[in-house]
């Protein structure tokens, strides 16, 4: 059997190494086409999706900007820029102060260029070669000396030593601010206004004129200076321009009120050293306003100032127990009467009965108005004469002496207008404060004495009705015992809204806070209901005649508010409503910085309003008094 046999072929080295440049060639053109397309496509779908979207520069970049000689127009909005172009020979520190803290919007752009010290120091001895030749010219000559040459060679000569030493450093520095206004009038006042600050100090601005877009630029946060307009200066001055102060409200007297946030330093102040010893606490529920002025009257009675509080909520009872005070409590049921018929204590002092009287009528006329709703006109002179009348019934006319008598009481007021014609509508209306429901509450004999350091009036349990008007009785009472004697006092008005929403009690508190420095009192006035305090007139009229205010944790429905009436800044607004328990702005006169409510332990278990530490204390107080029972 035979087998045929096939040649096998036999594949070289050259064929293997074809076959493999063949694998390695990779796609056809045809293939390369293809995918380029593809790419094109892509890149032109990205382009078509990147014009659709917004970017972070379509968001913050003005619908239009027009650029004018003096101004840039951005959209609605008008900007210009100054710059400083001469600086006095001495600067105060904190002399750029007066603008950063201007209540509008600006930017401010500093720019420091350091120079090498072997550079200046050849300018400065070229300096000093030609200013005392100039002396010895002129003394050659006769002249009288020229005080001018010889401070600026005086000042070289320092500069100099300085320098060589390393002391001080050379710089250019540039100073430029550019402001915003939505009214072009508005930016001229506000420009003028900033060169006259300025120029005050002797230091001289120029405005950006057909360098506006340059001034401009040069102010936003991308560290570009296209204006080039600087000034030599040594370290020192340059320091002094340091913006980032705060002010320091640390003295030799007055009382620790927090820490100030800013540095760490204590906010140690006597508020008597104001204009006036008024001050203003607005903050929202649970922010830690009774527990500021609770600290304060503890620490106010350890310098011996006599404190004074109206209590609205009871808050106050722990603190009058734990010091020793007096804790009065007006109801309708309680043995605490205030007679609002109460003349003043007569003092040394030469005084006229006749004005004590009008003064008397005028603000029991005040309270008649809260009790008995709106009065016409012929009412409003019927009571007026029926009081005289009541006060002549006890014999306090003029030239009676006060030491002597006894004031009336709402009884013999009733008395006097039944025998008047009328004056029925009005007895019917009074009734109801002297026979009816609320008969146990104005038409008695004082009862109080104002005797102890701390004196605590609570209105708790009176029903809202009778709030007002007993407040406006309490603090007439304390007005007349505040002016028969001189002396350091705090009159503490919580929930002050209570009052504002009568005009007549508003008027009343306002009188009080306008009058209260002459006799040594401080009032403060506590609110968390923001809108309704500043809403009114005579409540806006309080915070202004009040140097000593204390902003705490705000809401955002009243920050607008409050920042107007306070002109805060956009990062002072945003403290007061990020602040927490015991943090705000502390204000001082013309001073006013961070602060943190700070309390020892003891402090803290005296004045604490938070319900599960009083529960505690309450706890413990029982478990006390149980184990002394028992022991």
């Amino acid at each position: 059997m035979a087998f045929e046999t096939q040649p096998q072929k036999t594949v070289g080295v050259s064929e293997i190494l074809e076959d493999g440049v063949k694998l390695q060639r990779g796609p056809s053109k045809l293939q390369q086409k293809q995918k380029q397309a593809e790419e094109r496509t892509a890149l032109e779908e990205e382009r078509i999706y990147r014009r659709g979207v917004a970017s972070i520069k379509d968001l913050i970049a003005p619908a239009s900007m027009k650029i004018e000689p003096s101004y840039v127009r951005l959209g609605d909005v008008f900007c210009r820029t100054l710059f400083v172009i001469t600086y006095p020979r001495y600067v105060t520190v904190g002399w750029a102060s007066p603008i950063i803290n201007l209540s509008a919007q600006l930017d401010i752009a500093m720019f420091f260029y350091p120079i090498k010290a072997d550079v200046i120091l050849q300018q400065l001895k070229k300096k000093v070669g030609v200013l005392e030749a100039q002396i010895a010219t002129d003394a050659e000559s006769g002249k009288p000396r020229d005080p001018i040459t010889e401070t600026a060679l005086r000042d070289v000569e320092q500069l100099r030593d300085d320098l060589t030493q390393g002391i001080e450093h050379f710089f250019q520095f540039a100073f430029y601010c550019t402001f915003y206004s939505k009214d072009k009038e508005e930016l001229e006042r506000l420009s003028s206004n900033v060169e006259g600050t300025f120029g005050s100090m002797l230091i001289y601005t120029r405005r950006a004129y057909f360098q506006a877009e340059q001034g401009f630029s040069s102010c936003l946060p991308v560290c570009n200076d296209e204006l080039q307009i600087t000034f030599n200066m040594s370290t020192s001055p340059i320091a002094s321009s340091f913006p980032f102060t705060s002010a320091d409200l640390t003295s030799d007297n007055g009382i620790l009120y927090g820490v100030n946030r800013h540095n760490n330093s204590l906010i140690l102040f006597d508020r008597f050293s104001l204009q006036n010893a008024n001050a203003v606490i607005f903050a929202t529920s649970g922010a830690g306003k009774s527990y500021t002025v609770k600290l304060e009257i503890i620490r106010s009675m350890m310098v011996g100032v006599d404190v004074i509080v109206i209590d609205p909520e009871m808050e106050y009872k722990h603190l009058s127990d734990a010091v020793g005070g007096t804790y009065i409590n007006i109801s309708l049921s309680s043995k605490s009467k205030i007679n609002p018929f109460d003349l003043p204590r007569p003092t040394g002092e030469a005084y006229a009965v006749e004005d004590i009287i009008r003064s008397a009528v005028i603000t029991i006329k005040g309270l008649l108005r809260l009790m008995l709703g709106k009065i016409t006109t012929t009412e409003d002179s019927i009571l007026d004469r029926a009081l005289l009348e009541t006060y002549a019934k006890k014999d306090i006319v003029p030239g009676s002496d006060l030491t002597r008598v006894e004031p009336p009481i709402l009884q013999d007021f009733q008395d006097i207008l039944e025998g008047m014609e009328g004056t029925a509508e009005l007895i019917v209306k009074l009734k109801k404060y002297t026979e009816g429901t609320f008969s146990g509450l104005l038409n008695s004999p004082t009862t109080v004495q104002m005797t102890n350091q701390l004196v605590i009036f609570s209105v708790r349990d009176l029903e809202d009705e009778l709030r007002p008007m007993a407040i406006y009785t309490i603090v007439n009472y304390i007005w007349n015992v505040v002016r028969s004697e001189r002396k350091k006092r705090i009159l503490v008005i919580d929930e002050a809204w209570w009052l504002m929403q009568s005009e007549d009690s508003a008027k009343f508190i306002f009188a009080l806070v306008k009058r209260c420095r002459k006799y040594f009192l401080g009032v403060t006035t506590i609110t968390q209901d923001v809108n309704d305090f500043l809403t009114s007139p005579y409540g806006q009229a309080i915070v202004t005649n009040s140097s000593m205010q204390m902003l705490l944790k705000q809401s955002p429905a009243a920050i607008d508010l409050v920042a107007r009436t306070f002109l805060l800044t956009q990062s002072e607004k945003y403290l007061l409503l990020e602040s927490g328990v015991g943090e705000g702005i502390f204000f001082a006169g013309a001073k006013h910085a961070a602060i943190q409510v700070v309390a020892s332990y003891t402090e803290d278990q005296i004045v604490t309003t938070n319900p599960q530490q009083l529960l505690k204390l309450e706890e413990e107080r029982k478990k006390f008094q149980q184990a002394q029972q028992s022991g």
